[in-house]
This record gives structure tokens, C-alpha cells and sequence, in this order.
């Protein structure tokens, strides 16, 4: 399929979203419900090559019932494309050339600092922060993309 923008975004009724954030050394991963309102942190894998991480996404697609795909893309405060944005993009066309769903870049200016944040305010500690900041952002990542397709529909 192709990225698309949000606002062409069309899937199946009934379909999940998953969420992902890409970290340097792992993918958080989120997943919404079949109604398209709550995402939920799911999982996060470590990093590989890139084909051994689409293998995995593809079988969580496969097994999850999932329609389409929300990738973070982390810009730069001003708009702009930092280097994590750019690897962002390259890994959605790849990923775009082997699965055959929507995939939508998401801005994610800040979605780890606001994790992070929250988590503190929670009084988690710097392990069990470590051990799911990844998969919370994903569920950030996609939570605003999921308030975005609601407020569209409702427009």
C-alpha cells in the first residue's frame, strides 16, 4: 500500500490501528480496539534488521485483525525533519512496500517526554519506566491519531 495522509485514511469496519513508536534500539508498539476510541500499550520489541521487525509486525497484523498502521514522527520543535523523523520515513515506505495496509505518519513532538512525565507523576521507577515508556508512547502516538479520525468523522 503507501502512507497516506490521515485525512485519506480509509480501512475496513471493524479493523485495529497499531500504533508505533521507533525508538534506535526498540519499537514500541500500541494497539487500538475494533471501535477506533482507546489505544492500548501493547508490547515492545527490540530492534533488528529491518526485515526480522516487519516479519513481526506482519504477524501481529495477521493475528491482531489490524487495517492500518500509525507510525510517530519525530520533527524537530520548528516543523522541521530531524534525522529520527527521516529514518521514520524510510522505514514506513519499507514497511508500506510489504504489508498491504494504510500507513499514517503521526507527529509525535513530545509523546516520550509526556509519557515519561506521567509516569514520574505516578511515582514509577526508572526501571519499570524503562521497561514501558516504548509501548506507552506507541499507545500516545496512536490515541492522537484515533482523536484526530474522531473528530474527522464527526465533522
Amino acid at each position: 500500500m503507501s502512507i497516506v495522509a490521515i485525512e485519506a485514511f480509509a480501512m475496513a469496519p471493524g479493523a485495529r490501528l497499531l500504533g508505533l513508536d521507533l525508538g534506535e534500539k526498540t519499537i514500541g508498539i500500541a494497539l487500538s480496539d475494533t471501535r477506533l476510541t482507546v489505544a492500548t500499550p501493547m508490547e515492545t520489541l527490540k530492534r533488528g534488521k529491518f526485515s526480522a521487525d516487519a516479519d513481526k509486525l506482519a504477524a501481529l497484523v495477521a493475528a491482531q485483525g489490524v487495517g492500518g498502521i500509525v507510525i510517530g514522527l519525530p520533527l524537530n520543535m520548528d516543523g522541521s525533519d530531524s534525522p529520527a523523523a527521516q529514518s521514520a520515513r524510510a522505514f514506513g515506505r519499507n514497511l508500506a512496500n510489504r504489508l498491504a495496509l494504510p500507513i499514517v505518519l503521526w507527529d509525535e513532538r513530545l509523546s516520550t517526554v509526556a509519557v515519561t512525565r506521567a509516569l514520574l507523576e505516578a511515582d514509577a521507577s526508572r526501571k519499570k519506566r524503562g521497561q514501558v515508556v516504548d509501548k506507552m508512547a506507541a499507545a500516545y502516538i496512536l490515541q492522537g491519531a484515533l482523536e484526530r479520525l474522531r473528530a474527522m468523522r464527526s465533522e
